[in-house]
């Protein structure tokens, strides 16, 4: 993943003043020096990262700091704070509401992901409930139009174009005319790549932009483009009014620093990053769970949202009921497993867990672990109904083991080690026996009222010891923003 590099040069330099006996002068130089490094090594530009490192030195004075406090906090709190700055341009960027047509006009350089990304913008607004539509405007690269319109077809959204007419400010204007009349809330118009040194194609995409009349411009960046990304994102910020930032690319080996500089030269925020060239590997942007990830703090909310978005709300009972009985049977494994699946790459799941940077998940073994699981689940599929339910781990005996591993064509010791797979996930299960599950109509209550005291109450002791008693579960649900994450971690809060 791009910027993990970064993410995990930045988590030793805290990791190496945290270790430091005494965090003087000497020690906070070091750390700045070494994230510094980082930076630069990452293409962001200089002028940012000399900002940034003023900045820390002016919020952390260790001679004004009184001796209780706790140093290490404070400068992790700053170098946080100041990486959300660089990405946060402190102005939120045009949203679409259902119902009212709005026109989104995309730019950005050849062979950024442009048309690929008009797409994914439209097929993640369609699966939202708006009535998408996409306008081919790009005249000048031959194929674009074939492709724009291959993608489209393939998510079901309507789209307009032509090959007969070269000029894209009337095929421009004609489409966005088109779908206002077929009500289509949202219309976008993907436009010819170009950069700086092209005069006559930054003053089509200025016509192109008189003629629509766009509500939002997203500019359309390569993670990989390095320290040309300041000076590139700034002329298109000078011809036409860029609102939105949205960086492809970030599952590639860039090393992505460029993107910190693109959001600083057009002083827009990214809305969404690209992780992947298939329709679904889009993602929202969000500067804090990004930066918190970058640090290997983890995004908690993330992950209960992955969650509620994976299991539908008419298992979350179900599934809080059989975890407070504390009994796991093959069948509940295997549902948990499809769960995993689809939240996503494993890699990106995990990064979301404090602790777990993305650094611990190389990119070979994310697939081998995806493999692993699909591989157990075709052993379950050759498993009777007796066995999937079945809590007596004796019944698994040597003949049925035989009788899997003839039916789903692996041998046996598979078999075998995905019993015992079985068995180590039966254990941590059994630690959530007794979790007090509030009634249907308390949940939605609770979730609202949700304090550290209430929360011992309704956790069983073994994971509220795990977790480090009262003090660390308030740290945990400081860090979640309160009890109602915390509600929704358990699957509750669902029904307000």
């Amino acid at each position: 993943m791009v910027l993990a590099q970064l993410g995990g040069s930045i988590s030793r330099a805290i990791q190496q003043m945290s270790n430091a006996t005494i965090i003087d002068e000497k020690a906070l130089n070091e750390c700045l020096n070494e994230i510094t490094r980082a930076l630069l090594q990452a293409d962001v530009q200089f002028k940012l990262v000399k900002d940034m490192q003023t900045n820390i030195k002016k919020i952390v004075n260790l001679d004004d700091l009184a001796a209780g406090h706790n140093k290490r906090r404070i400068i992790q709190q700053a170098i946080f704070n100041e990486l959300c700055k660089m990405l946060d341009p402190g102005k939120p960027s045009f949203t679409p509401k259902k119902g009212k047509t709005s026109v989104v006009m995309f730019v950005g350089l050849q062979g950024s992901g442009k048309t690929t990304t008009c797409t994914k913008y439209a097929y993640y607004h369609q699966k939202k409930g708006w009535k998408p539509a996409l306008v081919c405007a790009d005249t000048f690269r031959a194929g674009a139009f074939d492709q724009l319109k291959q993608n489209a077809t393939k998510a079901k959204i309507p789209f307009y174009g032509s090959y007969m007419e070269s000029d894209p400010v009337k095929i421009a204007e004609e489409g966005v005319e088109r779908f206002k009349k077929e009500n289509c809330d949202l219309i976008i118009v993907d436009t010819s790549g170009r950069h700086k040194q092209e005069a006559a194609l930054f003053e089509e995409m200025r016509q192109v932009s008189e003629a629509t009349k766009p509500d939002l411009v997203i500019f359309v960046m390569d993670s990989s483009i390095g320290q040309a990304a300041f000076d590139q994102a700034q002329a298109f910020k000078q011809s036409v009014s860029v609102g939105a930032v949205i960086i492809t690319k970030m599952d590639g080996h860039a090393r992505g620093g460029g993107a910190l500089s693109a959001v600083a030269a057009t002083k827009s925020p990214v809305i969404f990053i690209g992780t992947g060239e298939h329709m679904d590997e889009f993602e929202v942007f969000d500067v804090k769970p990004f930066v918190s990830r970058l640090l290997g703090m983890g995004d908690l909310s993330g992950f209960m949202d992955k969650i509620q978005e994976v299991v539908p709300m008419d298992q979350q009972p179900e599934l809080l009921q059989m975890l407070s009985e504390g009994t796991f049977t093959l069948r509940i494994m295997y549902e948990q497993f499809q769960n995993l699946l689809k939240m996503g790459p494993i890699g990106q799941v995990f990064s979301m867990l404090p602790g777990f940077s993305s650094e611990l998940m190389p990119k070979g073994r994310e697939k081998e672990s995806q493999a692993k699981i699909k591989r157990y689940m075709t052993m379950m599929d050759s498993m009777t109904n007796e066995e999937l339910d079945s809590t007596n781990p004796k019944l698994m005996n040597e003949s049925r083991v035989m009788r899997i591993a003839r039916g789903c064509g692996r041998p046996i010791r598979d078999v075998m080690e995905m019993l015992d797979e079985y068995k180590r996930l039966a254990k941590v299960w059994s630690k959530m026996k007794g979790l007090k599950i509030p009634k249907k109509g308390e949940m939605s209550a609770l979730s609202r009222n949700m304090n550290a005291q209430h929360m011992s109450k309704v956790l069983p002791p073994q994971m509220l010891k795990q977790i480090g008693g009262m003090g660390g579960l308030q740290n945990l649900m400081k860090q979640m923003g309160g009890g109602k994450d915390m509600m929704g971690m358990l699957g509750g809060g669902g029904d307000g």
